[in-house]
C-alpha cells in the first residue's frame, strides 16, 4: 500500500534551517527562526539585496482544473528540485495554504508524494501566523469602522453603503450574510454584514501585491470601506486604520523560509484567491528569490486562463517581472474528463477522450504563448496512464510546436524530473522571452475584459449588467480607468458555465458586478456566481483529521 502523503513528509531528513539558508548565502543573523525547520529573513538583509542582479523566473501553470487532480504544487516542486539535480541553483517560491480547504475538501496544499514541501503539518496548519495576522489587520479595520461610526460618525459613513466585512480563514457558510450590533444602544448601529474567508481579504491581495513596508501601508490606505451619504468613497487611512494594520503585518511581511523533501530551498508566502485575487504568492517573495537563486519556479492558481493571466498582467505587470518559461502541467486523467469520461470511469485506457479533451491543453498552451513567452507541456504521470494515452498526448501537441515531457516526481521526486528539468533550463538559457502584457493600461476597462474573453476564453463578446456598467463608468470617472482587470469567473472552464469543459467557442461572458480594490489596484469584475466564503461538504476532511496516541498528527493530505 502506497504511502500517505503525511507518512512520507513524517520520514523525511529535514536540515536546519540554517543549512538551507547557506544555499542561498543568508546569514544566520537575517533568519528569524520558528523551531529548527522553518525561518523569516528579515527585511532588513532583504533591504541589502536590491543592487545585486535578477535570477530567472519559471512559471508553472495548468490546464483547467478538474476532480481527476492536476499537481500544479507537487510539479512545481519537482521541477525545482530536479533543477537543483542537474546542478542549477534553484529556489521555489508558492502560496500558502489556507485552513478552509485544509479541513474542508481540497486538503492542503504542499505537494504531494516525494515532491512535497516540509514541514507539511505546520505549513498546512498555523505556519508563522501570517494568516492569523492577515486576518487581524482586516478585522481591526472592520472594528474601527464600526467604533468611527459609533461615536459620532464624524465621516458621515452611510452604514447601507458600507462594503467591508470581516474575515475568518475557515470554511463556515453560516457567516456568508450576518447582522451585527444587536443587543441595544451600547452595541452601536445594527446592519447586515457578513465574513468572507482570509484569503479572499483585499488586505491579502495587498499583501502579496506591496513591495515594501512603505508601499504596503499606502496601499491598506487606499482601501475603500464604503461610501458616505453624498456617495463619495470613505478609505481605511480616513478612520486612521492603515498604520496599526501595517504593524499588525510588520513580522508577516517577512518570507518564510522552508525546504523541499530533498533539501531545497523554497519560499512559502502570502496566499490569494485565484478568483476574487490575483492568485499567486507574495511579490516581497518572489523579489528576494530572484536575488538568491539564478533559477526561481513559481506557480499562478487555476488553470492559465485565470492563474497565468493575473500572473502576467496583474503581477508582472505591477512588479516589473519578465518569466523566461511557463510549463503547463497536464495529466492524462483531467484530459480524459475534459474529453466527456466520469471521474468514475477514468482507470481504463482511452486514447479517444484524451484526444476530444486535448483540446483544452492545446488552448492553453495558444492563450500562454500569447505573452511572448516559451512554453513547453508536463504530464504529470499517474500510474494508471499508459504509453498510448501519453503518446497521444505527445502527438497532439506536434501541431504547438512545443515539448511535452513525462515526469514521475510524484513517485520518484526530483529523479522524475530531470529530463524537464534540462529543457526548461536550456529553454531559459536559450534567453527568447519577449514578455508582454495582453492589454496597456489606458485601454478602458471593459475594453479588457472583452480582450480577455475574446482571446484566452474563446468567447464572441461579453455582456455587462446594468449595475456593473454603472459601477465600471464610475471607477473610470475617478480615475481607477488604468487598472488591471481581476476576472473573477469559475476555474472549470473557459465558459462561466462549470460544466462545459474542453474548449468551447461563441459563448458569451456575462459579467454581473464590479468591485474596485483601490489598495491592491486592480478592479474585479465577477462572471457567475463567485463564492468568497465557502461551505464545509456533506464529508469535510476534518472528519478525518486527528492526534494519534504518539501524539502525531493524522489526517491531512
Amino acid at each position: 500500500m502506497a504511502k500517505s502523503d503525511i507518512e512520507i513528509a513524517r520520514e523525511a531528513t529535514m536540515q536546519p534551517i540554517g543549512e538551507i539558508g547557506k544555499k542561498l548565502s543568508i546569514p544566520n543573523e537575517a533568519l528569524l527562526p520558528f523551531g529548527h525547520t522553518k525561518a523569516k529573513v528579515s527585511l532588513d538583509y532583504i533591504n541589502t539585496l536590491k543592487d545585486k542582479p535578477d535570477g530567472k523566473l519559471i512559471l508553472v501553470t495548468a490546464i483547467s482544473p478538474t476532480p481527476a487532480g492536476e499537481g500544479k504544487t507537487t510539479t512545481s516542486i519537482g521541477l525545482s528540485d530536479g533543477l537543483n539535480r542537474i546542478g542549477k541553483q534553484t529556489m521555489t517560491c508558492l502560496r500558502e495554504p489556507s485552513l478552509g480547504p485544509c479541513f474542508g475538501m481540497k486538503g492542503g496544499a504542499a505537494g504531494g508524494g516525494y515532491a512535497q514541501v516540509v514541514p507539511m503539518e505546520d505549513i498546512n496548519l498555523h505556519f508563522t501566523g501570517d494568516f492569523h495576522a492577515i486576518g487581524a489587520a482586516h478585522n481591526l479595520l472592520s472594528a474601527m469602522v464600526d467604533n468611527h461610526i459609533y461615536w459620532d460618525n464624524e465621516l458621515d459613513i452611510d452604514v447601507r453603503r458600507i462594503n467591508w466585512g470581516r474575515v475568518v480563514d475557515m470554511n463556515d457558510r453560516s457567516l456568508r450574510n450576518i447582522v451585527t450590533s444587536l443587543g441595544g444602544v451600547t452595541n452601536g448601529f445594527p446592519r447586515q454584514t457578513g465574513f468572507d474567508i482570509t484569503v479572499a481579504s483585499e488586505v491579502m491581495a495587498i499583501f502579496c501585491l506591496a513591495s515594501d513596508m512603505q508601499d504596503l501601508e499606502r496601499r491598506l490606505g487606499n482601501i475603500i470601506i464604503g461610501y458616505n451619504r453624498k456617495r463619495k468613497p470613505v478609505r481605511a487611512k480616513d478612520v486612521k486604520a492603515a498604520g496599526p494594520m501595517a504593524v499588525l503585518l510588520k513580522d508577516a511581511f517577512m518570507p518564510n523560509l522552508v525546504q523541499t523533501l530533498e533539501n531545497n530551498p523554497v519560499f512559502i508566502h502570502g496566499g490569494p484567491f485565484a478568483n476574487i485575487a490575483h492568485g499567486c504568492n507574495s511579490m516581497m517573495a518572489t523579489k528576494t528569490a530572484l536575488k538568491l537563486a539564478d533559477y526561481v519556479v513559481t506557480e499562478a492558481g487555476f488553470g492559465a486562463d485565470l492563474g497565468a493571466e493575473k500572473f502576467m498582467d496583474i503581477k508582472c505587470r505591477k512588479g516589473g517581472f519578465n518569466p523566461s518559461t511557463v510549463v503547463i502541467v497536464a495529466t492524462a486523467r483531467a484530459l480524459k474528463m475534459n474529453g466527456g469520461v466520469a471521474k468514475n470511469d477514468l482507470v481504463g485506457e482511452d486514447v479517444d477522450a484524451i484526444k476530444r479533451g486535448a483540446e483544452n491543453l492545446g488552448r492553453h498552451i495558444n492563450n500562454v504563448k500569447g505573452f511572448g513567452v516559451p512554453v513547453i507541456v508536463a504530464i504529470n504521470g499517474f500510474v494508471t496512464d499508459t504509453a498510448n494515452e501519453i503518446k497521444a498526448i505527445q502527438d497532439y501537441c506536434k501541431q504547438f510546436d512545443v515539448d511535452v515531457v513525462p515526469c514521475t516526481h510524484w513517485s520518484d521526486g526530483g529523479a522524475g524530473t530531470e529530463e524537464l528539468a534540462t529543457k526548461v533550463a536550456a529553454m531559459v538559457d536559450a534567453d527568447t522571452a519577449k514578455f508582454k502584457t495582453m492589454y496597456e493600461d489606458e485601454l478602458p476597462l471593459l475594453d479588457k475584459a472583452r480582450k480577455i474573453a475574446q482571446t484566452l476564453y474563446g468567447a464572441e463578446d461579453i455582456a455587462v449588467d446594468k449595475e456593473a456598467q454603472t459601477a465600471i463608468k464610475q471607477f473610470e470617472k475617478n480615475g481607477f480607468g488604468h487598472l488591471p482587470i481581476c476576472m473573477a469567473k469559475t476555474q472549470y472552464s473557459f465558459s462561466t458555465d462549470p460544466t462545459l469543459l474542453g474548449a468551447p467557442s461563441g459563448h458569451t461572458i456575462g459579467i454581473r458586478e464590479a468591485r474596485l480594490s483601490a489598495g491592491a489596484e486592480f478592479v474585479v469584475l465577477v462572471c457567475g456566481e463567485i463564492m468568497t466564503m465557502p461551505g464545509l461538504p456533506r464529508v469535510p476532511s476534518a472528519n478525518s483529521i486527528r492526534i494519534n496516541d504518539e501524539g502525531l498528527v493524522e489526517g491531512l493530505f
